[in-house]
């Protein structure tokens, strides 16, 4: 498999380092010699104990074109959209962008997946979590019925940003970078969006149909000449009439990830974290006792993981992939409409048949 990963920051290098554990040539592209020389001096030996001498580093303007299966896309939300339909150009199999998919203007996004099935490519967004180990239990539990009939799912990202600006230490703050402004995709709605993903994909596992109501509350900080939302906090009602919440936000420590749905006869939880290195997925034991399972993962493990589901499903049928780019979408549409819900301060009624844009979010009831 020969790959190209787009970006050499901190997504880039745990895309590349993913692809070489399954002996998959690399090649690491990035418009700026700086960020090459970094990810190759400091990025990727530190987190991974030495440098891969067999990735090949280019700048953008001397990258070689073509000839890849694989195109993964790691640079920041406000630039998604100008590279995958660049890729597009270069024929790959596929092209994997990471979350979220675009800014919530979601401009060209409909635009974006008419020509990749135009050119026969399969577009995936990276949600990885939806294919960890404790979240494909949970959804095993879920179709085993156990917790009776479904009643309300909530999920939570909270986390204090400071993670990241550690992981990236040649950011000084949020508006160093994407993350300090939403409309650039960053802020608790963009960067956290997991918790809307992982919201939609155990809803479709439940048969609850697609989201058609968000009424949203975000907090918006204007400082250092940043602008972002710290607080997300939105409650959702499917076209079936089930209900749920999703919170995100960038300011709670320790670290909250968890996910709960609860029935008429027990609950399911998923917990990311529950202990240093380790994922849980709680059930009651018919004793009062908690049931806990544990799945031990490290954090280059959840790319691996990625990366191995993405060649299974180009093996099979992709479009049933969690992965794949309608899935992206659809939570990129719930990142836009909490937007609108909050700033015009109402209930926002998603219309799916209007396609990925901010048109399908005018209806309000």
């Amino acid at each position: 498999m020969r790959v190209k990963v787009v970006g050499a920051g901190s997504i880039g290098n745990h895309l590349s380092h993913a692809a070489r554990s399954l002996g998959w040539s690399v090649d690491v592209v990035d418009c700026d010699p700086k960020a090459l020389e970094r990810a190759k001096t400091e990025i990727y030996p530190t987190r991974y104990g030495r440098w891969d001498d067999a990735i090949r580093l280019f700048q953008s303007d001397r990258a070689p074109k073509g000839d890849y299966n694989l195109i993964l896309i790691g640079t920041p939300p406000d630039s998604h959209m100008d590279l995958a339909l660049e890729a597009l150009g270069e024929r790959p199999e596929a092209i994997l962008i990471e979350k979220p998919v675009c800014t919530p203007d979601l401009e060209q996004a409909d635009l974006l997946v008419e020509r990749a099935q135009k050119y026969g490519c399969r577009l995936f967004v990276g949600y990885d979590h939806v294919v960890g180990s404790a979240a494909m239990r949970f959804c095993e539990l879920i179709d085993q019925g156990i917790v009776g009939k479904p009643q309300t799912l909530d999920v939570e990202f909270r986390e204090h940003w400071g993670g990241i600006f550690a992981a990236h230490p040649w950011l000084s703050g949020p508006a160093d970078s994407y993350l300090g402004f939403w409309r650039r995709g960053g802020g608790s709605a963009g960067e956290h969006s997991h918790a809307f993903n992982l919201w939609q994909h155990f809803a479709n596992r439940l048969g609850w149909g697609p989201v058609k109501y968000i009424t949203a509350n975000l907090d918006y900080v204007q400082e250092s000449g940043g602008d972002y939302d710290r607080l997300c906090f939105a409650n959702l009602v499917t076209e079936r009439g089930y209900m749920g919440r999703v919170v995100q936000d960038v300011v709670t420590r320790p670290v909250r990830k968890w996910a709960r749905l609860q029935g008429s006869e027990g609950f399911i939880e998923w917990v990311c974290g529950y202990k240093p290195g380790v994922d849980a997925v709680i059930t009651p034991d018919g004793r009062g006792e908690p049931k806990i399972e544990t799945f031990t993962k490290t954090r280059p493990q959840d790319f691996i993981l990625e990366l191995q589901h993405l060649a299974a499903a180009l093996e099979g049928d992709p479009s049933r992939s969690p992965l794949a780019i309608e899935r992206g979408l659809d939570t990129m549409m719930l990142i836009a409409g909490a937007h609108r819900s909050a700033r015009e301060q109402r209930t926002v009624r998603i219309d799916w048949g209007r396609g990925y844009s901010t048109k399908a979010l005018d209806g309000a009831e």
